[in-house]
C-alpha cells in the first residue's frame, strides 16, 4: 500500500465496518453451496489480521474446500505452524526479486528479501506446499527472471511469473513496462529448457511449464498479452463485504447489508448467484483507450 497515500494520518475503516469471522464463514459456506471449491485468503497483507488462524480453522471445517493464502511472507516464521494446524492447505508468497534494493523498490517495504525466504522455509517446514509469485516489470526486475528460476529449481516450490498489470491507479502502469509472457518464457527456456504442462483445471490462470531436466516447474500468468476473461472463475470479497466479479472492477456489490439485515442463507445464495450470472467483465480483453480513465479498485483493497 503506497505510503504517500496510506501514511500515518490515513483514517482506515473502523473495525465494526469489517466482516467478522462469523460473517466471513457464513459467506464462505454460501459460496461453497453454489459450487465454489477454492477459497484464498489475501489482502493487503492477511497475516496482519488479528487471530487469522481462527478464521482459517472456521473455513477449513467447510467440506470440500481447498483453502490457501497469499502473503508477503514476512510473518510466516511466527505464523506458519499455527496456520497449518488450523487447516490451511497451501500458501503463496510474493517475492519479486532476490536483490534487496530491487525488492524494496518494487514493494515499498522495510524488510529484506531474506526475510521472505525465511518465511518460505518456515511454511515448507510445517508441511505447507509453497508457490512463489514474482511480478516482472521492465527495467526494474526483468534481470531477476533467471536468478529467481535458478533459486527455486529443485526446491519443490512452484515459481510463477506475472505480467505487470494496471491494477488500480497508483502504480503508474504503462504498457511499455510489461515484460510479456513470451519473453519471460524465452528467457528461462534459453538457460533452463522447458516443456509445456497441461492445465490442471479449466480457468487455471497460470500457463504451466516443467524443466526438461526434472527440476520442477514454473507458471506464467499473462493477463495483459494473453487475456483469459472468458474462462475466469474468480470472485472477490473485500474486507467489508463487497463482492467484486473482476480484478479490474469499478464497483462492488454489498453483501454485508444482507448479512446484517438478517437475510436467510437462501436469500444470500440467490443474491450471489444473481450477481455472478449477470457479470460481463472483460477488462483484459478490451484493455485499450476505452479503459484508460476507468476508476479501478486498488490491489491492496480487492486482493490478487
Amino acid at each position: 500500500m503506497p505510503k504517500e497515500v496510506f501514511g500515518r494520518g490515513y483514517r482506515f475503516m473502523d473495525r465494526k465496518e469489517l466482516l467478522t469471522f462469523e460473517e466471513l464463514e457464513r459467506l464462505a459456506r454460501a459460496f461453497a453451496d453454489l459450487g465454489v471449491e477454492k477459497i484464498r485468503i489475501t489482502g493487503g497483507e492477511p497475516l496482519l489480521r488479528r487471530d487469522l488462524e481462527h478464521l482459517i480453522e472456521r473455513l477449513a471445517a467447510i467440506d470440500g474446500l481447498d483453502l490457501t493464502l497469499t502473503t508477503n511472507g514476512a510473518l510466516l516464521p511466527q505464523k506458519a505452524a499455527a496456520l497449518a494446524a488450523a487447516g490451511l492447505r497451501r500458501v503463496t508468497v510474493s517475492l519479486d526479486s532476490l536483490d534487496d534494493e530491487t525488492f524494496r523498490a518494487m514493494n515499498d517495504v522495510e524488510f529484506p528479501a531474506d526475510r521472505v525466504l525465511e518465511g518460505i522455509d518456515a511454511a515448507s517446514a510445517v508441511g505447507l506446499p509453497v508457490k512463489v509469485n514474482a511480478v516482472v516489470k521492465r527495467g526494474l526486475n526483468d534481470g531477476e527472471i533467471v536468478p529467481l528460476a535458478e533459486h527455486f529449481r529443485h526446491t519443490g516450490h512452484v515459481l510463477r511469473f506475472i505480467e505487470y498489470m494496471d491494477v488500480g491507479a497508483t502504480n503508474g502502469w504503462r504498457l511499455d513496462d510489461v515484460v510479456s509472457a513470451a519473453e519471460i518464457l524465452a528467457t528461462v527456456d534459453a538457460v533452463f529448457p522447458l516443456e509445456p504442462v497441461e492445465a490442471a483445471y479449466r480457468g487455471e490462470v497460470a500457463r504451466r511449464y516443467r524443466y526438461r531436466d526434472g527440476a520442477g516447474e514454473i507458471g506464467i500468468i499473462a493477463s495483459v498479452t494473453q487475456p483469459f476473461c472468458g474462462d475466469c472463475t474468480r470472485a472477490r470479497i473485500s474486507a467489508e463485504g463487497r463482492l467484486y466479479t473482476c480484478l479490474f472492477a469499478t464497483r462492488g456489490h454489498d453483501l454485508r447489508a444482507l448479512l446484517r439485515a438478517g437475510a436467510p442463507d437462501r436469500e444470500i445464495g440467490e443474491a450471489i448467484s444473481a450477481i455472478w450470472t449477470r457479470r460481463a467483465d472483460r477488462y483484459s480483453e478490451i484493455r485499450s483507450e476505452r479503459t484508460t480513465d476507468l476508476p479501478r479498485v486498488e490491489m491492496s483493497y480487492i486482493g490478487g
